[in-house]
């Protein structure tokens, strides 16, 4: 058994997020020690490594517990969690060709952008928006 900062190294987790984590119900709240601090199994950090690697994928919380939840379930049901890791793959996708639509727009702007001019045009393009 290990303290919070521990665990919070060893997972990459901050110490904040981990008390959110057990606040909110997205992992058991730990052992606590005689002393009233938590205590951390390895089971414990696994959960706090899984969800890291989730959030760092871009899952929403909510998604990356109930991909916790689904992997902690026994059997887990491969065609529930490809569900899941479909839509979100397909939000990433939509936030790329949002971005690649911002990126055309923002060359076109900086295009037209003549150096030392007083009057901007990327800036007059601005206004009319």
């Amino acid at each position: 058994m290990i303290a919070i900062g521990e665990a919070a190294r060893q997972s990459g987790v901050g110490i904040e997020t981990i008390r959110y984590y057990e606040r909110a119900g997205i992992v058991p709240r730990p052992a606590r020690a005689a002393n009233n601090r938590r205590l951390y199994s390895a089971q414990d950090v696994g959960r706090l490594r899984f969800l890291k690697r989730c959030r760092d994928l871009g899952f929403s919380l909510g998604d990356a517990k109930a991909l916790l939840d689904l992997s902690e379930g026994g059997a887990a049901d491969c065609a529930e969690v490809s569900a899941l890791a479909q839509r979100h793959m397909e939000g990433v996708r939509r936030k790329i060709a949002e971005l690649q639509r911002l990126e055309a727009a923002l060359g076109e702007l900086t295009a037209n952008c003549a150096e030392g001019s007083v009057d901007c045009p990327m800036l007059g393009r601005l206004r009319m928006a």
